[in-house]
């Protein structure tokens, strides 16, 4: 149930970042859901890969290329579900970053933690 729940509000969290940010387009509300669902699969399996593959950047970079790798999460969930686009790196980067704090927000409001 609270995978579920965690799904939800991930979901309203990217309806809500396609309204605020111009470089985001969500077609619909299923498609939000499916974008919540595919995340959540690209962040179990992908970016532990690739945390562990640029391992020596984000040593030297003191975690910041993690935001990277964040980004690039994104960019890949806009290439792999049709009502979903994301028209930049930047605007992938600012939309990850936007995402994890209404994440907590929305973690913190249900008594949740993020993990």
């Amino acid at each position: 149930m609270k995978l579920i729940i965690k799904l939800l509000l991930t979901a309203l969290a990217v309806v809500l970042l396609a309204e605020i940010l111009p470089g985001i387009q969500v077609a619909s509300y299923t498609t939000a859901i499916l974008v919540a669902i595919v995340l959540a699969l690209l962040n179990l399996i992908v970016r532990p890969i690739l945390i562990f593959l640029t391992l020596p950047a984000t040593i030297i970079t003191l975690g910041l290329f993690l935001f990277v790798i964040n980004a690039c999460i994104i960019l890949l969930a806009g290439n792999l579900i049709a009502g979903f686009a994301v028209s930049s790196f930047w605007t992938a980067l600012f939309f990850s970053i936007l995402l994890t704090i209404l994440q907590s927000i929305f973690y913190s409001i249900l008594g949740e933690d993020k993990a």
